[in-house]
């Protein structure tokens, strides 16, 4: 019991410390968090690399939502570390 609760309290820790890590772009005056970007990147380039998928491999990949929900992941991580990384 303990160990969940070191667990919990750790999380609740890195969630607080890591907030103010994430960076804001300005549009137009209005601040939008990188991630909602990211995000929106990641569905317009899944809807973009549907109709590659959906040639010869669609029939293949059977649990067809996950399949896109990940595509749209890994496209929006691969803009977040294009764009954004401060490394």
């Amino acid at each position: 019991m303990r160990l969940r609760r070191d667990t919990l309290t750790v999380c609740t820790m890195s969630a607080v410390v890591l907030a103010g890590c994430d960076p804001v772009l300005n549009i137009a005056g209005a601040n939008f968090p990188a991630w909602l970007v990211c995000a929106l990147a990641g569905a317009f380039g899944t809807a973009l690399l549907r109709p590659v998928v959906a040639m010869g491999i669609e029939r293949y990949l059977w649990p067809a939502a996950l399949v896109y929900l990940s595509l749209a992941i890994v496209i929006a991580c691969v803009v977040y570390l294009i764009c954004f990384n401060r490394i």
